[in-house]
């Protein structure tokens, strides 16, 4: 019989501890502080899906702040572009001081044999793509958002990352912020009232954002595996703008909804509860930069939350994002009937609260808030983030819960949250009718059909 790396583990785990007559319980600490001291033997070992400016500039430096204390290893790189495949080795091997397989696709890496976990960092229609082969090889995953920009492939992926077992934690780092984990305390406190409406923007002014025009120039198609790379889109033909600037194209990225939203609408479903908008309406368009793109430069949306069985409950988020000004920068604002919870500032205030005086008046009760501070990390909102604080924190919860064979503070079901909101955005962007969600068929809907591809 061929034993699994985890069954292997298992077994010498549990050898060297009955053969000391002792267990884990008998020595007084968690499986996490016994594991760091069996070495190589209990070593969680990495590979990486996509050597992305993401994995380089920010997974990757979180990863390496924590990994020899957890005792985590990267052992391997998986790219289909032979430019970032001989990059993501060096880098690697730099970094970890030892040889790191760089394998040209998944199915090679796959062929691991002590392969335990993988990053995904590649394209974001491929996302879900790469989680599905990920568990079903038996790999833990921590896959950057968006998660999926279609009903299916996000349904696909739920159920077999389900099926799996395995822990997933997707990369809304907002919850491993301690300033977001104080603010949804607050709220499911009840402290803070019901939610009435939220306010998001995302503004910049950065004209070669998910621009890489020396790069498009550079590659050929020679250099790499262009139906792999589609990943069940629909076939085209060689485009390199479409491969390297993916992000400026649907059906390869639904832009700024995916991009930028998701961080945004994922903490609307942690803070209040709620699953997914009940519907959905937008507007924008390509403003400024005419440049090829297909997605928008600007844009806005409306969503309405609350329960599906009480349309007198729930609250109206509104989101907007522009390239070409960045006046207003980052906001994330909860109003209620009390005041303000503002995650930009990371203060709960009374501002715009009925006073006393004024609730008496019309017979009502004031939710007078206190003033707080939630002590806010700093959310970047700059091409190159780095290891900041809430992505290292992230990168940790993650590999924390490997270890633990815990839940981490974004899994599977956070991810598919979100999908479903970015796809209803995206569906009414791109069609001009209000979307909706079919609970029964987990389907966005516009116009009395579902919205596909």
């Amino acid at each position: 019989m061929t034993t699994t790396r985890k069954t292997r583990r298992e077994f010498l785990q549990q050898s060297l501890m009955a053969g000391a007559g002792l267990t884990i319980s008998a020595m007084g600490m968690p499986a996490s502080s016994y594991a760091r001291i069996m070495g190589a033997n209990d070593r969680i070992n990495v590979g990486l899906v996509g050597f992305s400016d993401r994995a380089r500039q920010a997974l990757l430096p979180s990863f390496f702040s924590h990994n020899r204390e957890l005792n985590f290893d990267l052992i391997a790189v998986s790219d289909i572009w032979n430019r970032r495949r001989e990059e993501g080795k060096a880098f690697l091997q730099e970094k970890t001081g030892h040889n790191v397989q760089a394998c040209t696709n998944n199915d090679e890496l796959y062929r691991i044999k002590d392969l335990d976990a993988v990053f995904i960092a590649s394209a974001d229609f491929q996302h879900a793509y790469h989680t599905i082969e990920a568990v079903k090889n038996k790999c833990d995953v921590y896959s950057e958002k968006p998660f999926a920009e279609t009903m299916a492939e996000a349904r696909q992926a739920l159920k077999a990352v389900k099926e799996s077992g395995k822990i997933m934690q997707v990369g809304t780092q907002r919850r491993s912020g301690g300033s977001y984990h104080a603010a949804a305390n607050f709220i499911k406190d009840g402290k803070f009232g019901d939610i009435t409406m939220v306010e998001m923007t995302w503004n910049v002014n950065q004209p070669g954002r998910w621009r890489r025009p020396d790069l498009v120039k550079s590659i050929r198609e020679s250099d790499t595996d262009w139906k792999r790379f589609l990943a069940g889109r629909p076939n085209d033909s060689w485009d390199p703008r479409k491969y390297l600037e993916y992000r400026l194209f649907w059906p390869y990225s639904s832009g700024i909804f995916g991009q930028w939203m998701t961080h945004q609408i994922d903490t609307v479903h942690w803070f209040s509860g709620l699953k997914h908008p009940r519907s959905a309406v937008a507007n924008g368009g390509i403003y400024m930069w005419h440049d090829g793109r297909k997605n928008p430069d600007t844009l806005t949306a409306v969503f309405d939350y609350g329960p599906a069985d009480a349309p007198d409950k729930g609250f109206q988020v509104m989101y907007s994002s522009r390239f070409h000004n960045s006046a207003g920068g980052t906001k994330e604002i909860y109003y209620s009937n009390g005041g303000t919870i503002d995650m930009s500032t990371g203060k709960i205030s009374n501002t715009g609260g009925l006073t006393e005086r004024e609730a008496s008046e019309m017979g009502m009760h004031a939710n007078l808030l206190p003033a707080v501070s939630l002590n806010q990390e700093k959310v970047e909102t700059s091409a190159n983030t780095g290891g900041d604080i809430l992505t290292n924190a992230h990168v940790r919860n993650w590999m924390t819960c490997v270890r633990e064979r815990k839940q981490p503070n974004a899994p599977i079901e956070a991810a598919y949250s979100h999908s479903i909101a970015l796809i209803m955005g995206n569906a009414a962007y791109r069609t001009g009718m209000k979307a909706t969600f079919d609970e029964a068929t987990q389907e966005v809907m516009v116009g009395g059909k579902v919205f596909t591809l």
